[in-house]
């Protein structure tokens, strides 16, 4: 097993469900290193999302087979003994004229847990300083936004996953551009997306990656989660009763990152519970602080 970071306060977390290992091409992470700061960091539960793309040539396509990625997991989980109890998740990039053949996989590979995410292509302009300027300017904002509301609504209303991968993603890209992604500017578009939620039964993530202040580059995260906590608390407003946090880290520096302060934000909100799924059981996992190791493992 890998060695423990040098110690770090208790989180005391019952999960987090959102990260990826050396399993996904963009992240360099062996799973026991994840296990032991759980442990360490007293994190009950950990969902393994590693990336999977549908289109050829996409950085995730064709990365890791099912396989592999279930054999590392459940290896992992045994190794681990339930201390923390680790679930075989994927986070699959959701392309529209790619839907008949995500479904058609997942119906044949059982995974725990399942995340549906819009990202940017490294082809779209707004991937790159050098044409992202010149396209925004011949844009409004909703606009320039509006590929990734229509994808984000396609994901939820295919009923193929149980959350939605870091919701408002997309104002990473639109505020070196446009100024803050505020609530109030976009309530329509918020509403739309969340109305979408509560009717399908796919659950909110608060994804605290967003809070994120090492990246560089032109495009850093926000300061606030994925979505912020005004978007949380509409949520709950409209009805939505499903919520979940993850971290997405990519890094062993990034594991449980900013979590504590995504757990703040779903408690401000008034929700109580956290909506996850195990062995294909939908679950609820209560938020409160208390939780234990032994307790995941069940």
């Amino acid at each position: 097993m890998v060695a423990p970071e040098p110690p770090a306060a208790a989180l005391d977390l019952p999960l987090d469900a959102h990260l990826h290992t050396d399993l996904s091409p963009d992240a360099d992470v062996p799973l026991d290193a994840y296990a032991a700061l759980a442990r360490t960091r007293h994190v009950a539960e950990l969902a393994i999302t590693d990336h999977l793309d549908f289109e050829p040539g996409a950085p995730a396509y064709g990365y890791a087979e099912f396989d592999r990625r279930e054999r590392v997991v459940r290896e992992a989980a045994e190794r681990w003994d339930g201390r923390p109890a680790i679930r075989l998740g994927v986070e699959v990039t959701y392309q529209a004229q790619y839907e008949a053949e995500i479904r058609a996989y997942l119906r044949a590979h059982p995974y725990d847990y399942v995340i549906g995410s819009v990202h940017v292509a490294r082809e779209h302009p707004l991937a790159r300083p050098a044409t992202a300027a010149a396209w925004t300017r011949a844009r409004t904002v909703e606009e320039a936004g509006a590929w990734y509301w229509a994808e984000v609504l396609g994901a939820i209303r295919s009923g193929l996953f149980d959350t939605i991968g870091h919701l408002d993603v997309i104002k990473r890209w639109l505020v070196p551009y446009y100024g803050p992604y505020e609530f109030e500017a976009h309530a329509d578009t918020y509403d739309a997306v969340l109305g979408a939620l509560v009717e399908a039964g796919t659950a909110l993530e608060v994804n605290s990656s967003g809070l994120r202040t090492d990246i560089p580059g032109p495009f850093p995260h926000p300061g606030e989660p994925y979505p912020p906590a005004a978007v949380v608390a509409r949520f709950r407003a409209l009805g939505g009763t499903r919520v979940v946090a993850g971290s997405d880290a990519h890094r062993v520096a990034s594991f449980a990152g900013a979590l504590p302060e995504a757990y703040a934000v779903l408690r401000a909100a008034g929700f109580e519970r956290l909506a996850f799924r195990r062995g294909g059981q939908p679950m609820e996992i209560d938020l409160a602080p208390s939780s234990v190791l032994t307790e995941a493992a069940r």
